[in-house]
């Protein structure tokens, strides 16, 4: 080894051991008599000091002549400290320097490499390698690794067996875009990378290995945003003979072993909310449940007023901001145009300020009395000092729209802390959702999904209105894990597709291998898949999936450090059967 000990182990108890350090130059502190250097790796910093009156001309001068991230490696005697860094675990010591060797020198970094960089992020992205030296980025990468262990421990506790499912595999329809690749061998075939490894896990509970995990790469060609990128991770489970009550029961303690053995946090017991209760309270089927603001629905005390907004309405719901009724209409004129963004698409709002002297000031005045006003008051049991605020239309969209407002009206209030954690299970959702574009019924989950028993008599007549037996975890609004008992009998899966749309030949096609797996003695099961990145992020405090992943692409799918996606060869090409000449 190069050294001894690494550059955040010495203490004051280390005093006049001899030593050897190696790592980068962070920076140099240069007094003229007197060198400090700041050296560090992984583990931490480590001063160093070379006093020109005991130190021998080449070495301070060797030292001096250091720059920035050069790679040193240094002989040293622990010393104390005479002025103490309390910040710092190595703070009470510094090292008396007898030898110094440059194991390579650096360039100047294009940013500095420290906690708080002038980097942008474009800068960092290309120069990933030096961004991950840099603390906060490293303590991301170490938050991952901790949470990855403490999943296998507690997994390979609950006699989880992890198994490795293909990464070539086949292309199918539903779901998001498939990245595709093509064969070599057999000319105009292409296998696709996975989005997960979902048939196989079931094909695994077939197989009799009742209780399977993986934390597994997963692929989707999809738009991108902050929590998303085209190469993602989940923790992917699955479980045979279990009902939905045992997965839930199983993967709630995984996430409180989570929180307790990264965070130090007693979880509370999680729980439960079907989503058609989150979609009436909260407007979402991720609700945030670390504040209130629940939804109050006063449709039928806006009726008759001749105000043609709530009486054409479908349904008329509002919130409740606590202590906002002083909001001037400067603020209140934000919020409006906030919610009539398109990407929101609402008409307006209507407020109700129920001021702190007692009296009650809205936008709707001339349509309604303050008997009416009253009435919505004590329906939003609103305190003096409160703001309500109201919109109306179509029910579906209507909520939606409400839902964006109460989170940026929580993240204003401050009640959107990051550091506090409250998780909910929502159950119940539908089985199908109806596709204006396409013009028929997709699975909300995916089509293997189990339908409520006490439904199936619904998918010929009703079939929005059948429940599916599936589940997910939220986290503070945030979707990190989603699941569902699944369909393990052949005549209900070809039931199922055929109600999705696909011909006998289509669902043969794609999915015939399933299907006469079933027909070999498939046990009921079921299972969930944490996004593993996204669960990082949260337990780090941070929007952004980015930094939890050690060489990231950008918003635009891009790898700007190995400029990829990029062309290849019209020999490549043709090798593959796509360029033909």
């Amino acid at each position: 080894m190069l050294r001894t000990h690494t550059c955040g182990e010495l203490r004051i108890s280390d005093v006049n051991k001899h030593v050897v350090l190696a790592g980068w130059v962070q920076r140099q502190r240069d007094k003229g008599s007197v060198l400090w250097i700041d050296l560090r790796d992984r583990y931490g910093i480590t001063q160093l000091i070379f006093d020109e009156s005991k130190t021998d001309a080449a070495l301070f001068n060797a030292a001096r002549a250091l720059g920035r991230e050069f790679v040193v490696q240094v002989e040293a005697t622990v010393v104390e400290r005479l002025s103490k860094n309390d910040k710092m675990p190595t703070g009470d010591i510094e090292l008396k320097v007898t030898k110094l060797t440059v194991l390579n020198t650096a360039k100047l970094p294009p940013f500095t490499i420290e906690d708080e960089t002038d980097g942008g992020d474009d800068l960092r992205m290309k120069y990933r390698y030096l961004d991950l030296r840099r603390n906060t980025v490293r303590e991301k990468l170490q938050l991952r690794h901790k949470m990855a262990q403490q999943t296998r421990t507690y997994l390979d506790a609950q006699n989880f067996i992890e198994v490795e499912t293909p990464v070539l595999i086949k292309s199918t329809p539903e779901g998001a875009r498939d990245f595709v690749v093509p064969s070599r061998i057999h000319h105009g075939e292409f296998y696709a990378l996975p989005q997960s490894p979902q048939t196989f896990k079931q094909l695994l509970m077939v197989s009799g290995f009742d209780r399977y995990y993986q934390i597994v790469k997963c692929f989707r060609d999809e738009d991108l945003r902050a929590d998303r990128q085209p190469e993602f991770t989940q923790i992917d489970c699955e479980m045979a003979f279990i009902t939905q009550e045992d997965i839930l029961s199983t993967f709630e303690g995984l996430v409180r072993h989570l929180f307790k053995n990264v965070k130090g946090i007693d979880l509370p017991s999680v729980p439960r909310m079907n989503y058609d209760e989150a979609m009436k309270l909260y407007g979402s089927d991720k609700p945030d449940t670390r504040f209130a603001m629940k939804f109050v629905e006063i449709t039928e005390h806006t009726k008759g007023k001749n105000f043609p907004v709530f009486e054409s309405a479908e349904l008329v719901v509002g919130i409740c901001a606590k202590g906002c009724s002083e909001y001037s209409r400067k603020q209140i004129d934000e919020l409006t145009e906030f919610v009539k963004r398109p990407q929101i698409g609402a008409k307006g709002l209507v407020y109700v300020q129920y001021r702190t002297d007692g009296t009650i000031k809205s936008s709707v005045d001339k349509f309604y009395s303050p008997e009416d006003l009253n009435v919505w008051v004590e329906k939003f049991n609103a305190q003096p000092g409160d703001l309500i605020f109201l919109m109306a239309g179509e029910a579906y969209s209507t909520r939606k729209q409400l839902n964006e407002l109460r989170l940026l009206l929580g993240d204003r209030l401050g009640l959107r802390d990051k550091n506090k954690f409250s998780a909910l299970w929502v159950i119940d959702f539908p089985l199908l959702e109806w596709n204006e574009e396409t013009k028929r019924y997709h699975a909300m989950h995916h089509p293997f999904t189990s339908p409520k028993r006490e439904d199936l008599h619904l998918l010929d007549t009703d079939p929005g209105k059948v429940r599916a037996n599936a589940y997910d975890m939220v986290i503070n609004g945030t979707e990190v894990g989603g699941g569902s008992i699944r369909i393990h009998d052949r005549p209900t899966q070809q039931l199922m597709f055929t109600h999705l749309g696909f011909t006998e030949e289509e669902a043969k096609k794609q999915f015939g291998f399933l299907m006469e797996a079933f027909e070999f003695g498939a046990p009921p099961h079921g299972g969930i898949a944490f996004g593993f990145d996204r669960l990082c992020s949260l337990f780090g405090g941070a929007d952004s999936i980015r930094d939890f992943i050690a060489f990231p692409k950008n918003n635009a799918g891009r790898d700007v450090m190995i400029d990829t996606p990029s062309t290849i060869s019209d020999e490549q090409l043709k090798e593959l059967g796509i360029l033909v000449k």
